[in-house]
């Protein structure tokens, strides 16, 4: 199969798996808690069962690791894997707030080479193929020339930067979050925010997808210590997060070394 047919089954697919988990919050949802307390509701159990349905029937040879599925290691022996978190940003999609998305990526080889992020309540839809750009709603996308931090914008958890830890301050910026970190990484593919920042752990799910789309639009996506990411790997997180328009993404990165903050556990996570 072509890059442009596995981003047409996952444009199509995470098109199909928004309007459901709309229509699963109108009719009402069911919410439990997960093991540590982050919530899951009946629609992300849901949806998540529709797409590994529909995904896996289309590619029978492919890998699967979902959020709202339990991992299996036969993935490790598959040269392609479907990554899927059904509802990121579940919080903002029980809210009624928009911050929510659909992130389906297919790795290859342990890097990402088809990803769609849609934001059903936004009607955003971001796509990038290996090699061919990144777009949203079918235009293309850039990521900005933004290279001083003073002014910066950033997506970042409350508080981060404010932490007298730093050992340096970080100058004047606008500080913004969003539920969904596949949404964050985005936003700084499209250029509306210049970097987005994250010092825990973050899960392949989240973060499969945003890593080609940032990347294909022009940003520069890394641990905190400017480490690549490789993906589909035993434990299937990446240490951290620094997605950044590629003039600041070093800024970023120096301003790191070391960690000043003492939460980077391995089972932290953030809003």
């Amino acid at each position: 199969m072509s890059l442009a047919a596995d981003l047409d089954l996952l444009r199509a697919a995470a098109i199909e798996a928004g309007a459901m988990a709309v229509r699963h919050r109108a009719q009402g949802l069911n919410i439990q808690s997960k093991p540590g307390g982050s919530p899951v509701t009946d629609a992300d159990v849901a949806v998540d069962g529709w797409l590994r349905d529909h995904l896996t029937a289309a590619r029978p040879d492919h890998g699967w690791l979902s959020e709202e599925t339990t991992d299996n290691p036969d993935r490790l022996s598959r040269r392609r894997v479907m990554v899927v978190d059904p509802i990121d940003g579940t919080v903002a999609f029980m809210k009624n707030k928009p911050w929510w998305s659909v992130a389906l990526a297919i790795i290859e080889d342990g890097r990402p080479v088809a990803a769609v992020i849609h934001a059903p309540d936004l009607n955003e839809t971001f796509e990038a193929a290996e090699g061919g750009g990144a777009r949203l709603n079918g235009r293309p996308i850039a990521a900005s020339q933004t290279s001083v931090l003073k002014n910066a914008s950033i997506l970042t958890g409350a508080g981060l930067l404010e932490s007298p830890k730093w050992p340096e301050p970080w100058p004047p910026m606008r500080v913004e979050n969003r539920n969904s970190l596949a949404y964050r990484m985005a936003l700084v593919a499209s250029g509306a925010f210049d970097a987005a920042l994250a010092l825990t752990p973050k899960w392949d799910w989240d973060v499969a997808a945003g890593a080609l789309i940032a990347a294909e639009a022009g940003a520069m996506v890394s641990d905190h210590h400017g480490h690549p990411w490789r993906f589909n790997r035993p434990d299937p997180r990446q240490a951290s997060l620094v997605c950044a328009a590629a003039a600041l993404h070093p800024l970023i990165i120096r301003r790191c070394q070391p960690i000043p903050l003492a939460n980077n556990s391995r089972h932290s996570t953030d809003g």
